[in-house]
C-alpha cells in the first residue's frame, strides 16, 4: 500500500470507530477484508488510527471536523505535513481538500487532548505536572518486558532477546524492568518469549509487585488477577502459595498457559470460596485506566462521571471483602493504573476511616512522566 492508501484505510477505520467499534475490532475487521495488506500495512495503519485516538480532541480541531477525515488531516497537520501534498484523490489517496477541511490551532485542555471534565481532577491530583503528563499520554507507550527471574537473570534476558536482533535497556523502576528500544515488533515470536524468560509488562506496574512485602512460605491472593500478570511477577518473586481468582473467570483463562511457560505454580480458583488467613492480599482493581490512557485512548473518551462513581464504589466493596480474607498480621495491598485521587488517596482515606485499627505504611504514585504507566500502590495493615 502507498502511504496514502493507508491514510484512506486510516480514515475508514477512524470511521467505524467513531460510529461505536471498537479499534480492536475494526482494525481487525479492516484486516480481514483487506488480505492484500502486508504486515507493514498493518502495522502502519494501527499506529495512525492509535495516534489519532490518543490525540482526537486535538486532531479535530486541527483537522476541521471529529470524523476520520479531520482526524488524519489534523494528524499530518500535527506532525508538520502540508496536506494537500497527500490528499490529492490520485489512486488511492484520500479526495482533494475542500473548504470544510479547515481547521483551528488547539489551546489549552484541547491541545492536552484531554476530556474537559476531568481537567479539573487531573489537575488537583497531578499539580504542577498536569501538563507535562497530559502531553505524554498524548505519545505511544514505551514497550516494557519483565525478566522472569525464576528462569533467567537480567543479564541473561538481555543477551538472549539481543541475540535475536531485540534490543532492550534497563529501567530504574523495577529491577525486572527492560524497555525495548529496538525490534518491539519480533517479541511474541521469540525464543526469550516463549520460553518463559521473559512477559511484556509495564515498568510501573513491576515497581507495584516489588513494593510488597513478598516472602518464601507465604498464602498470597491476587483477588483481581485478569490475565495474570502481576501474579505471574509475584510467583517469579518468591516462592509463594499463591490463589489467582477473578470476578469473570474467563479473564484467567491463559494463566495456567503462562505459569506453564514462566516455570511457576499459580493456584486458579473459579469460585467465591477462596478461604481466609492470607498473608498477603493483592486487590488490582477495577478503575478508570487514567494512567495507562496511551495503550488504551478509547478508554479516556469512553469514561463518564456516571462510569468513575460506580468505580469507586466497587473499589470500596473490594477493599472491604479483601480485609475479611486477611491474616491478623497480613498486608492488604491496592493497586490502580489510575492517576486520579479519588480511586487513590481517596479510597486509602475512607477506608481507613470505614475500618478503625488499621494502619497505611506505604503509599506510592508512578507517574508517565517516570517513562511508564501510571500507577498507585498502597499497603494496609491492622494495627499491633
Amino acid at each position: 500500500m502507498t502511504p496514502q492508501a493507508r491514510l484512506s484505510a486510516a480514515i475508514e477505520v477512524l470511521d467505524r470507530i467513531l460510529a461505536g467499534a471498537s479499534a480492536e475490532q475494526a482494525l481487525t475487521n479492516w484486516g480481514r477484508a483487506s488480505r492484500f495488506a502486508g504486515s507493514g500495512d498493518r502495522a502502519a495503519l494501527r499506529d495512525l488510527v492509535f495516534d489519532a485516538l490518543r490525540c482526537k480532541r486535538s486532531y479535530a480541531a486541527l483537522g476541521g471536523a471529529l470524523s476520520g477525515r479531520g482526524l488524519v488531516l489534523g494528524g499530518l497537520r500535527d506532525r508538520g505535513f502540508d496536506p494537500a501534498e497527500w490528499f490529492t484523490g490520485e489512486g488511492h489517496a484520500p479526495s482533494v481538500l475542500c473548504d470544510g477541511d479547515t481547521g483551528f490551532t488547539p489551546a489549552g485542555n484541547v491541545a492536552l487532548d484531554c476530556p474537559e471534565w476531568l481537567a479539573e481532577p487531573l489537575q488537583a491530583a497531578l499539580g504542577a505536572d498536569f501538563a507535562a503528563v497530559m502531553q505524554a499520554l498524548r505519545r505511544r507507550a514505551p514497550v516494557f518486558l519483565r525478566v522472569n527471574l525464576a528462569k533467567a537473570s537480567v543479564a541473561q534476558a538481555m543477551s538472549t532477546l539481543a541475540a535475536e536482533g531485540i534490543v532492550c535497556q534497563l529501567n530504574q523502576l523495577a529491577k525486572t524492568a527492560l524497555e525495548v528500544t529496538d525490534n518491539a515488533r519480533k517479541i511474541q515470536n521469540s525464543q526469550a518469549y516463549l520460553g518463559g524468560l521473559v512477559e511484556l509488562q509495564d515498568a510501573a506496574s513491576q515497581a507495584v509487585i516489588e513494593a510488597l512485602p513478598l516472602a518464601d512460605g507465604q498464602r498470597v491472593l491476587d483477588y483481581c488477577s485478569g490475565g495474570g500478570g502481576k501474579a505471574l511477577a509475584m510467583a517469579a518473586q518468591a516462592q509463594v502459595k499463591l490463589v489467582a481468582h477473578d470476578a469473570d473467570p474467563r479473564r484467567m483463562r491463559d494463566i495456567p498457559a503462562r505459569a506453564a511457560r514462566a516455570g511457576v505454580s499459580i493456584a486458579v480458583t473459579e469460585t467465591q470460596d477462596i478461604g481466609k488467613g492470607y498473608d498477603l492480599i493483592l486487590t488490582d482493581v477495577p478503575c478508570s485506566g487514567s494512567g495507562s490512557w496511551r495503550r488504551d485512548p478509547q478508554g479516556k473518551w469512553a469514561l463518564t462521571e456516571a462510569r468513575l462513581t460506580a468505580l469507586c464504589q466497587i473499589q470500596a466493596d473490594i477493599l472491604d471483602r479483601a480485609a475479611g480474607l486477611l491474616g491478623p498480621t497480613g498486608t492488604l495491598a491496592y493497586a490502580t493504573c489510575s492517576m486520579l485521587g479519588a480511586e487513590n488517596e481517596h479510597q486509602i482515606a475512607a477506608f481507613l476511616e470505614r475500618h478503625r485499627g488499621w494502619s497505611n505504611p506505604l503509599q506510592r504514585r508512578f507517574s508517565p512522566l517516570q517513562g511508564a504507566d501510571g500507577f498507585f500502590v498502597a499497603l494496609l495493615t491492622r494495627e499491633a
